[in-house]
Parts: C-alpha cells; structure tokens; sequence
C-alpha cells in the first residue's frame, strides 16, 4: 500500500506562505485598478461631469435634483456633463491600453471650473448676484428689481419673453452683455440659467434705529419682525404683505435667516424698494428696545394665548413677529413677545404658512384700524 507520500493531490509546498502584512489581502486582485474614482467622474452618479456619453439613469437622476432644487430655491447638486475631461492619457481608455500615469500622479487633460460640480463657490457677502432663468428675470425687470448687468448666452432662442428681456433692460438702462455659454454655466455655477442671468447688486440694509425713528413718526406705527424665516420667497411674501397692509418697516436677524437676495426681491414684487428692511445682530435685543419706545410686541402662534380677532392692540404701536417656517416662534423670542396671538381656523390644518400667516394678521390689523378710524 502506497504511504502518504505516494497519494494523488499531496501538498508539495510548505504550509507556511510569506506573510503580507495588513493590506496584504486580495493584493493581486486590486492590482493595475488605480485611484478610486470621485463622484464626478462616476457615470452612474448625479455628479458626473465627464466628456463620456451621459447614461440614461444618470440623466434621470440630474434632472429630478433640477426639479427638487427648483421647488426649494435652491442650486442643484449635480455636475456639468462635458466639463470635466474624464478619458485617461493619449489612448483615452480606463483600461489596459491606456497610458498609465507616474506613480502618485492624477492624469491630466482637466477642464471647467474650479468649484465643486453643481455648487456655487461661496461669494463675499456684499457681491453681486445673478438671478437666472428667463421668467425670475424678466419678472425681477418688470417689477424693477435694481440691477447692474444682464447676461445673455451667445446663440441664445430667442423667444417673446427673451425680446421683452432685453428691451426692458434697455429702457432701463442696465448694461447688456454677450457671453458664451459656457462662461455663463461657470458664472451660475451650474444652475439651470435658459441662456439669461441678471445681476442684482447688494441690498442696501437701514439701520434699524432709524426704522423704527421713522415709524413712529406715523399716526399708527406698525413693524413686522421675521424670527428665523429661512426662506427668501417667504420673506419676500411678508414684505410684500406689510407694503400692501401699510407696515413701516421690517427687520430681520443677520444670522441663521434669509436676507433680501434676488430671489426675496422677486417675490416681494417690488416692494423691498419702497418698504425700509433692516438686519439685527440680537431679535431679541431689538424687540426690547421697540417695547422701550412704545410698542407692543405681539408673536404669532398656533397656541397663542390671544385670539387674533380679540387683538385689542392692534390699533396702536404695534410689533407683529412671525416666527420660523418650521419651529415657530424662538423660545426667547417668545418670552420677549407682550402676548401671543393665535389665527382662528375652522379646519384640522394646524397652522399656516409663515407668510400667509403674516398676511392674514396685518389685514386684520389694518382693517381694525380703519374701523377705529
């Protein structure tokens, strides 16, 4: 009988192999792989940018971000396809053929911006901003939106809403520039833009103090506060609502809250021109100061413990502050307030949105005054 020696599939190595160290695992099959790919060079991510055949999925995916940034005001976070050079060395492949790069080195052959694809680099604080889109544009002209600039695509459609576009911008004044179209995809930083981008200068803030010397000077001194309120549209809405309502002024905080930006000036028809907005480092300080010079600071909430109807001091000196869209009203916001009022409502809706909220309350409180009146 044949020993062990002599048996079919005996070992002829020793057991023991030439340790590998902690990365040692599966090392050949990761080898000639290369770097991990970013997102923006992945054909199945929203952020694709590469010069490749954009997939169909991929193309889905950018365009329902597109539509979900549009409803929230917002820039999508998705790449800009053809920007970005994605094919590897002279042979333009990612596989064996193609040149492979020095060790440590990324390959090159890189175009398009230098920010984050989809994303806007941050601008500084008193720049200039572009409002884009042929309808935000041309509302913004018609509305008289103070502006300094209007971009227009080279080879642009031009349709009825461009040609009243330029004409207006014309009669206006404002300068009108020709620029490529790729030099305004890196100006918007890949916002859906319709080949029209407007620049609107900073929004010049009163100080506050002088907003509520001026309101004063009124027969019924009437502000309109706004705690937190973090979307643009919903300010411009309420500054709207207290132009229409006769509202004196209104301010904002400086942190944590939406400013007057183009999209603000959109909404607000206008009326951010006519109605002073003032920006406050401390709400809660500047609440305290309006109750020194004679006002009443009244918060609106759900559970307020005031009818709105019942308000008996709506004719006099009075502070209406909304609260946030989400939180209401802060707590020590809520604490600085002389009283709450809450809106009656027949239905199991639990409450309003803030500038609807804010609308219905000072047409309360303007009819309340012309009845006293």
């Amino acid at each position: 009988m044949a020993g062990n020696s002599q048996r079919r599939g005996r070992r002829v190595t020793s057991k023991a192999s030439a340790p590998k160290g902690s990365g040692g695992k599966n090392r050949d099959s990761l080898a000639g792989r290369g770097r991990t790919l970013p997102a923006d060079e992945r054909p199945w991510h929203k952020a694709y940018s590469g010069t490749e055949k954009l997939p169909q999925r991929t193309a889905w995916k950018q365009e329902k971000e597109r539509r979900a940034a549009a409803e929230e005001g917002r820039a999508p976070k998705i790449g800009q396809p053809g920007s970005k050079d994605t094919t590897w060395g002279k042979g333009g492949g990612r596989g064996a053929a193609a040149a492979k790069p020095a060790r440590g080195k990324q390959p090159t052959g890189r175009s398009g911006p230098r920010v984050a694809p989809g994303r806007k680099s941050n601008p500084a604080k008193d720049s200039p901003e572009l409002l884009v889109g042929r309808n935000p544009v041309l509302e913004a002209l018609r509305t008289q939106v103070p502006a300094t600039a209007l971009y227009t695509a080279q080879g642009i459609d031009v349709d009825d809403r461009v040609k009243e576009i330029i004409r207006t911008a014309a009669d206006r004044g404002v300068a009108i520039l020709d620029v490529s179209r790729a030099e305004l995809d890196r100006m918007t930083g890949g916002v859906l833009h319709q080949g029209v981008g407007l620049q609107v200068p900073p929004f010049a803030y009163e100080p506050f103090d002088d907003v509520v010397a001026a309101a004063l000077e009124q027969p019924a001194p009437l502000l309109v506060a706004l705690d937190g309120v973090t979307d643009p549209r919903n300010l411009g809405a309420v500054i709207r609502s207290a132009a229409a309502f006769g509202a004196q002024g209104v301010f904002v905080p400086e942190r944590r809250a939406a400013g007057i930006t183009a999209t603000a000036w959109r909404t607000s028809a206008g009326a951010a021109a006519r109605v002073p907005v003032a920006q406050v480092t401390n709400l809660t300080r500047s609440l305290k100061a309006c109750r020194d010079a004679g006002f009443v600071v009244v918060g609106l909430d759900a559970d307020g413990e005031t009818d709105l109807y019942d308000l008996e001091a709506a004719v006099g000196p009075l502070v209406v502050v909304v609260g946030s869209e989400g939180r209401g009203l802060s707590r020590l916001v809520g604490q600085t307030c002389d009283l709450t009022v809450s809106i009656p409502m027949i239905s199991e809706v639990e409450s309003l949105n803030a500038s609807v909220a804010a609308a219905v309350t000072l047409a309360e409180v303007a009819r309340r005054r012309a009845v006293e009146g």
